[in-house]
């Protein structure tokens, strides 16, 4: 079946529109990264089978598909079909003919959540102080606090001395115990600026008696004023008071009542699910990963909250799509809520319920073997290893002698294997990514077999186990580095970045594509 084709003009027309479609730009994330159009989520012709059906659940939705030339979309147009896509189109030459036709083009990652953040602190006049500053009143003893407002993991990579770890998500919920005393000054800080900026405005919307102020440039600026961070810290937000939880959930209430949000019963959540096939649904677990990790809704994903607004093309494809936020409390999914309605998506509601007393443990992701092959046989048989996990996660851990690369290019993997060799494939997929890739390499007359368990089995079995590049057969396109972090000169890159997020403002009143209606503070 051949995909139909728009135009630049057509495919803008069709986004302005506000249906239910979806724009997915198959390229490899370095391309994306490099220039893509606003609203397009990113989902690597390697990964597609996988990725697609996450950001577009319902087959039924349109989808146009799109790259720089009309190269790949060919590929990508059959993989959808095959995967029960009913409504597929391409962009008709690319993002070339989209610039060609005068419409912009945007350079970076998660560019719809850190624009809005550029336009809420414009919009909102949110506070920021400079870390000198914030040091200065450290060293003095000030009644002042520090909340870094990034998920657990990247906190623990690098913070601010002293600083404790709270997600933006978390903020409102969690303030009155972190920071009793009005009086007390908090700091939110990000890496850069977009979290900073959201968690401050988080708690100002919220009503926060104390003065707050965003960390200008989050860890960036600390670095540029000459100052150290700290790396490996454990410093994390506790337990919740009943008196913290009354008073949050009033703040959010009123909140998400402010800002539009839906509040629905499981009955309606029933019935929109009945409807699924007509209207795209997304149902979202915003409480902290480990939280979600306890059981949740049938069919919820994990998003944590603080990523879901930070994220939002890597979640939410369909932005016409009916959205629905759960938690234990209703703390959390209202604040998420109200910032996705600021963010401009039309559909979003609350389910009002204690996620707790609905839930469904969460049966493990099944390894996709099939005909696998488990660690030991392949390694006392001499398979040839095939490791298509992304690549920062090769790097830091694969199987001793495993070769790397894309599966869009399996060409630079088999030019390194012997002919007819049998080969073992993991990934980072639960199986599944290596399980078709698996059929294809066997198509071009290899042995070809899923590695059972995948690096994990390969630990357990206490088979060798290597980092670092060797055995990278493919170019490491997969990853979200913007094209000044690819220079060698990290100083550089940081001014960069900076410089590229305070122009983002600009670039979206030209493209047009997108609104953004920020909430003042009370």
């Amino acid at each position: 079946m051949a995909p139909a084709r728009l135009s630049p003009a057509q495919l803008r027309e069709r986004i302005l529109d506000g249906a239910e479609f979806a724009l997915l730009d198959i390229r490899e994330a370095q391309a994306f990264v490099a220039c893509h159009i606003l609203t397009a989520s990113n989902a690597p012709l390697s990964r597609l089978e996988i990725v697609a059906p996450r950001l577009v659940p319902r087959k039924a939705t349109p989808v146009v598909l799109c790259d720089a030339d009309e190269s790949l979309v060919g590929a990508a147009a059959k993989a959808l079909f095959g995967l029960g896509y009913l409504d597929v189109s391409v962009l008709q030459g690319g993002t070339q003919a989209w610039s060609a036709a005068g419409y912009v083009l945007f350079e970076g990652s998660n560019v719809p959540s850190k624009a809005f953040g550029e336009i809420v602190e414009i919009a909102c006049h949110t506070p920021a102080m400079d870390a000198q500053e914030v040091k200065d009143r450290v060293d003095v003893g000030e009644n002042l606090i520090i909340l870094d407002g990034r998920p657990w993991d990247e906190y623990q990579d690098f913070n601010i001395p002293g600083g404790i770890d709270c997600p933006n998500a978390e903020l409102a919920y969690r303030v009155r115990d972190l920071a009793p005393d009005p009086q007390t000054t908090i700091i939110v800080n990000c890496a850069g600026r977009t979290r900073s900026i959201i968690g401050t405005q988080t708690l100002r919307n919220a009503g926060v008696p104390n003065p707050v102020y965003a960390l200008r440039n989050g860890t960036i600026g600390w670095e540029w004023a000459g100052l150290s961070l700290e790396h490996g810290a454990d410093r994390r937000h506790g337990a919740v008071s009943q008196g913290a939880l009354q008073w949050s959930r009033a703040q959010c209430e009123d909140l998400a009542h402010r800002a539009d949000v839906t509040v629905i019963g499981p009955d309606q959540l029933d019935a929109w699910r009945t409807e699924a096939e007509n209207h795209t649904l997304y149902v979202f677990d915003v409480r902290e990963p480990e939280e979600f990790a306890t059981g949740s809704l049938t069919g919820a994903v994990s998003a944590q909250g603080t990523q879901l607004v930070q994220a939002t093309d890597e979640f939410l494809a369909v932005r016409a799509g009916r959205i629905v936020l759960v938690d234990d409390t209703g703390v959390r999914s209202r604040m998420t809520a109200s910032w996705l309605k600021q963010l401009g998506f039309p559909n979003v509601a609350v389910l009002d319920v204690d996620v707790r007393d609905h839930v469904v443990i969460a049966s493990r992701e099944q390894h996709a073997s099939g005909h696998g092959i488990s660690a030991t046989e392949a390694s006392e048989s001499g398979c040839a290893l095939v490791d298509l996990s992304l690549s920062l996660r090769f790097m830091e851990a694969h199987p001793q002698g495993a070769i790397w690369g894309l599966r869009s290019s399996l060409q630079d993997i088999t030019g390194h294997l012997e002919t007819g060799a049998m080969v073992a494939i993991l990934d980072d997929e639960h199986g599944h990514l290596a399980a078709l890739a698996a059929a294809e390499l066997s198509a071009l007359g290899f042995s070809a077999k899923v590695l059972d368990g995948g690096l994990d089995a390969w630990r357990n079995a206490g088979l060798p186990v290597a980092s670092g590049r060797e055995g990278m057969a493919s170019p490491i396109l997969d990853t979200l580095d913007m094209p000044f972090d690819l220079t060698g000169d990290p100083e550089a890159a940081k001014r960069a970045y900076i410089d590229w997020e305070l122009q983002l403002p600009d670039q979206i009143e030209r493209d047009g594509l997108l609104a953004f209606t920020p909430l003042k503070a009370p």
